[in-house]
């Protein structure tokens, strides 16, 4: 699997996020891409990693958007290429309107950064196929803007396409008010493109993929997309 890893000015779990590509590649680090640059060569999987692209100034991931190696990844993504877009990338993703809806404050105006469970809705993706539906994993949160919200046409959308990949949960799999973290819409924690190519989630999975860390629930996700694009 060749792998790249978009970074921003902010950037800050890209280097955890190259540890994760690079045990899943079987020791092959990804490529590291600087968003200034027009260009880079191809790969299998583009990453929008977590952070605080140019700051968080204006609002979390629309100046980024914008960066000139976005209209690259906007055209490689068309054409099938698959991205992985977590937290600050989620919110960069859907800013560029790679996904649908948008990332607004937490519920509680409050940073999150602890760990949660999120239920895994669908196993029918290659970022998703190495977990069973309903199967619920432990990952880190990391984030002030994590608020999921689309108006209720989309969200009906994504429901009837299968195309929302996590919500937020408890260990027994239950979704309820009290496991809604930051507010979002349905407890929803990532979705999918249309035509599933493209994952945006808030929830950190790179940084569960070593016991040493606290956990290894990530692991599915980076191992099922190393079988499927090897």
């Amino acid at each position: 699997m060749k792998a790249a890893i978009i970074v921003f000015p902010g950037s800050n779990r890209d280097r955890d996020m190259k540890m994760a590509l690079t045990k899943a590649s079987g020791g092959k680090p990804p490529l590291e891409v600087w968003h200034g640059d027009a260009d880079f060569p191809k790969v299998d999987l583009i990453v929008l990693p977590g952070g605080f692209s140019y700051g968080d100034y204006l609002r979390c991931g629309a100046m980024a958007a914008h960066s000139p190696v976005m209209r690259e990844v906007k055209a490689r993504a068309d054409k099938g290429t698959r991205v992985l877009a977590v937290c600050n990338g989620f919110q960069i993703a859907c800013e560029a309107g790679l996904l649908p809806g948008v990332l607004m404050s937490n519920a509680g105006l409050q940073f999150i950064c602890r760990e949660i469970t999120m239920r895994v809705e669908t196993s029918d993706s290659i970022f998703t196929g190495k977990y069973r539906k309903g199967q619920c994993i432990r990952v880190p949160v990391a984030h002030h803007d994590g608020n999921y919200n689309a108006d209720a046409d989309t969200v009906k959308m994504l429901e009837d396409e299968d195309r929302v990949a996590f919500r937020y949960a408890n260990l027994f799999g239950d979704v309820t008010p009290e496991t809604n973290l930051n507010g979002s819409v349905g407890n929803i924690a990532g979705v999918f493109n249309k035509g599933k190519t493209v994952l945006g989630l808030m929830p950190h999975p790179e940084n569960a993929t070593d016991p040493v860390c606290g956990g290894t629930d990530g692991v599915g996700l980076f191992a099922g997309l190393a079988e499927a694009l090897q």
